[in-house]
């Protein structure tokens, strides 16, 4: 059995501490310039999981960070670390997926299930040994999971071309390495439907750009557009009984909640994007229903024709680019007891005031930034920095102060 093909070993061991893998990594040492997707298989119920390692892929060029490879910023449910044959961390970085929020909902309690995932990280140049870490519910603290060895001169590492779809350039600011690509994916847009996609997409663009801070940092995007073609129209709504046949299956009624539009297979999603650049995606879905969804470094997705479109968009974005939380708390989830408030969330603009100091405390009384009680989907114990914001309701005119600060962070984690 080829090494990348073992299984993952349930460990509960901590993971080194940011301080321990601190420090600047020099990319040419370690890494060339094409990009490796790792798939992933998340496996359990609400009481345990476990990671299993599914194949290997070999893609085009690493579009991220050449300079920032130690993610600064420790957010995410999980953690994913490479550790280079010299012992020295080389690459880290967090994310969230869809399984770890199915762990939160009732069904989880009953029933165990397993849902896909990926990670990208720059081609290594030698064998590595690649550690998962959880994100432990009780403590707020990451913990391995599981590890496993990744020798990039396997022979049975897939470089096929998974597809022939076209990318075409939106916003070219300069180089890849040194801007934020965001990629916008076709969903439920056939081949007659692509010229509104490319339109669709043009417009998404403008949203982005009409909103502070993405309006003063333009000059820090590329935008792409990918015509990943479906064969049908549209999208499934399964409590009404449509199906479509697209490209990633994308789908409303996730969780058993009607707005809330994913896409569960992933897998499907690593497959659409294997030849495009990228460091964030967003799928638009062609459809007039309201509904969308955003997952932090997995992906960002809303519907393309709705009176609202720009409002969720912009707040879809802000989940899967900058790790921004929820700040609304009526609205229905099928979540339950989603926080600990005995811990502090390690989303930048929610705080259970356990480690305030860590959140936007200096910001405290400027531009209308105080603690206000109601948000990550519970009314008590969690306080967002604004009476209202773009992360809380879709008529705020913009993102407060510290949502601000936080996606001006994540821009220079990519440009600077």
């Amino acid at each position: 059995m080829k090494t990348y093909l073992l299984a993952a070993i349930l460990l509960l061991i901590s993971l080194p501490s940011y301080s321990q893998v601190s420090g600047n990594v020099d990319y040419d040492s370690y890494f060339t310039s094409q990009r490796m997707r790792i798939d992933l298989t998340f496996a359990g119920n609400s009481e345990k999981q476990e990671i299993f390692l599914k194949g290997v892929h070999k893609e085009n060029e690493w579009s991220g960070t050449h300079t920032q490879l130690i993610s600064p910023f420790g957010y995410g449910e999980y953690n994913i670390q490479i550790i280079a044959k010299d012992g020295r961390t080389i690459y880290t970085n967090g994310f969230n997926n869809l399984f770890q929020e199915w762990r939160t909902t009732a069904e989880a309690k009953t029933v165990s299930k397993s849902f896909s995932g990926a990670c990208w990280i720059p081609w290594p140049k030698e064998s590595v040994k690649v550690v998962f870490s959880e994100r432990k519910k009780s403590d707020g603290k990451l913990r391995q999971l599981c590890s496993f060895e990744i020798d990039p001169g396997d022979l049975s590492i897939s470089c096929e071309k998974e597809n022939d779809f076209e990318v075409i350039s939106i916003l070219n600011n300069g180089k890849n390495s040194d801007k934020v690509d965001v990629l916008f994916v076709a969903e439920g847009y056939s081949a007659a439907d692509m010229d509104k996609f490319i339109k669709d997409a043009g417009k998404f663009t403008e949203y982005l750009f009409n909103i502070e801070p993405y309006k003063s940092r333009k000059g820090d995007f590329n935008i792409w557009a990918l015509k990943s073609v479906s064969k049908e129209s549209g999208t499934d709504i399964p409590h009404q009984g449509i199906w479509k046949n697209t490209v990633i299956s994308s789908n409303f009624y996730t969780f058993k909640i009607d707005r809330y539009l994913t896409a569960p297979e992933y897998s499907l999603v690593g497959s659409a994007v294997s030849n495009a650049p990228f460091d964030v995606i967003y799928v638009i879905v062609n459809t007039n229903k309201y509904g969308g969804g955003g997952i932090y470094n997995y992906y960002g997705l809303s519907m393309s024709d709705h009176p609202t479109e720009s409002m969720v968009f912009v707040h879809e974005f802000g989940h899967s680019f900058a790790g921004l939380g929820d700040e609304y708390y009526t609205s229905q989830v099928a979540y339950e007891e989603f926080y600990n408030l005995k811990t502090e969330p390690w989303e930048p603009n929610l705080t259970t005031m356990v480690d305030f100091g860590s959140k936007w405390k200096d910001m405290v009384g400027k531009d209308g930034v105080g603690t206000f009680e109601g948000g990550g989907y519970m009314a008590k114990g969690i306080f967002r920095p604004a009476e209202d914001c773009r992360m809380k309701t879709n008529t705020a005119k913009g993102f407060c102060p510290v949502c601000v600060r936080a996606i001006n962070k994540m821009i220079d984690y990519y440009t600077k």
